[in-house]
């Protein structure tokens, strides 16, 4: 055994495991990267429109008022909108869509509206750069196909929480009614996820949208006269692909933050569930330790780790439920943490601590909100809180405890 000056032999020993550990996780990224799983984020333009409206409405006034700071406590910017009547919000709706649509303490169907305008201008500039031959056609391709899925984001119905074209673009849809909802069910998706990606025709419950109204629809047949909501939310910046982004914890520590402010933001304390899949397990593990008391539940399926060693790690009240596919490749992935890379221990490990749901029927990476699968019912049960309904993985026989 190697050892090293004023060390002891244990000593060593957990030197060389850690290199061991830290060369595992640098292989497995290289070998990634290598068979095209990490990808490149895109060169689109830097511009930030929503920075630039916020900063034109910092400069604003209403009947001589200054407007309140649009990056403000929800309870604050609630108030304020309470002094104003429907003209007013209308009015500030249709100066500054950017910013009424994103701002948490606004009313929610004054959202709604703010980011159907803002997702027609959005689509009118993709409409002209799909004819703008100053572009490759590649670029004109693309622009092409961000403006098809702008305009279906545009669809008679769609309720558009938050949207933000810069970069590769951030959303989020509600279904159901948010205003009037008893429980709230999040879901949090993982990498390569933008505007682009946000939904898919083919599988489309690989996609938020998709795993959202999946998740909405099991719901309602599970408990049909609850009022319930369901948040497809792809409101932070996720990894572009299986590379480094995807290895380490900075995009999920912003995302947290992002995560709580929804949560803060919604229209009352309706009971939330948390439902986060791959890197949004991560970003959900990051967030465990600020969540508000209102959050009753962290359910995440094919997580390659939550930045905890174990339960109690998290810090959080909430209950935490887990579960992972047989045929997820997630499995394959080291669960440790060394120097930044990797996000800690396995949360369907029985010594993590977490419930383990049976996610029967899933298929693969991909397949947790799939109709028909014990995992998207197991989801849906926890969702409208009917506990004692929910199917554990037969390893964990601790998992319906304390339920009833």
């Amino acid at each position: 055994m190697t050892s090293f000056p004023g060390l002891g032999p244990s000593s060593g020993f957990l030197q060389s495991t850690a290199w061991r550990a830290s060369f595992a996780l640098v292989v497995v990224f290289v070998m990634l990267a290598m068979t095209g799983w990490t990808a490149i984020r895109g060169t689109k333009d830097d511009a930030n429109p929503l920075a630039t409206a916020k900063a034109a409405w910092r400069h604003a006034t209403i009947h001589g008022r200054p407007l309140p700071d649009p990056d403000g406590a929800p309870a604050t910017l609630r108030a304020f909108f309470a002094t104003l009547d429907r003209a007013e919000r209308q009015q500030l709706a249709a100066r500054y869509p950017l910013v009424v649509g994103n701002m948490g303490g606004a009313p929610v169907e004054l959202r709604y509206s703010a980011n159907r305008k803002a997702i027609d201008a959005a689509r009118a500039v993709e409409k002209r750069r799909m004819r703008d031959h100053r572009l490759t056609p590649v670029g004109r391709q693309t622009a092409g196909q961000l403006m098809h899925r702008l305009e279906s984001l545009m669809s008679d119905g769609r309720q558009i929480l938050a949207f933000d074209p810069a970069g590769d673009g951030r959303a989020a849809e509600v279904f159901g009614d948010l205003t009037t909802a008893d429980r709230v069910s999040v879901v949090v998706p993982g990498v390569d996820t933008n505007l682009s990606t946000f939904e898919r025709t083919a599988k489309a419950t690989a996609a938020p949208v998709g795993m959202a109204q999946s998740l909405y629809d099991a719901e309602h047949s599970a408990r049909p006269q609850a009022r319930t909501a369901v948040i497809a939310w792809a409101d932070y910046t996720t990894p572009a692909g299986l590379g480094v982004e995807a290895a380490t914890g900075q995009l999920a520590e912003a995302g947290a933050v992002r995560l709580r402010s929804l949560v803060d933001s919604l229209p009352s304390d309706d009971s939330v569930s948390l439902f986060c899949h791959s890197y949004g397990s991560v970003v959900c593990g990051v967030a465990a330790r600020s969540l508000p008391g209102n959050v009753t539940d962290i359910a995440v399926a094919g997580s390659p780790g939550m930045r905890a060693g174990s339960l109690s790690g998290l810090g959080t009240h909430a209950r935490v439920w887990a579960m992972r596919d047989a045929d997820d490749w997630i499995q394959d992935v080291p669960y440790l943490e060394v120097g930044g890379l990797g996000h800690g221990a396995d949360p369907v490990d029985p010594s993590f601590g977490a419930r383990i749901l049976s996610a029967a029927g899933a298929d693969g990476h991909a397949g947790y909100f799939a109709p028909g699968t014990r995992s998207l019912r197991n989801f849906a049960m926890v969702g409208v809180g009917a506990l004692t309904s929910v199917e554990c993985a037969s390893s964990d026989s601790h998992c319906g405890a304390d339920l009833a």
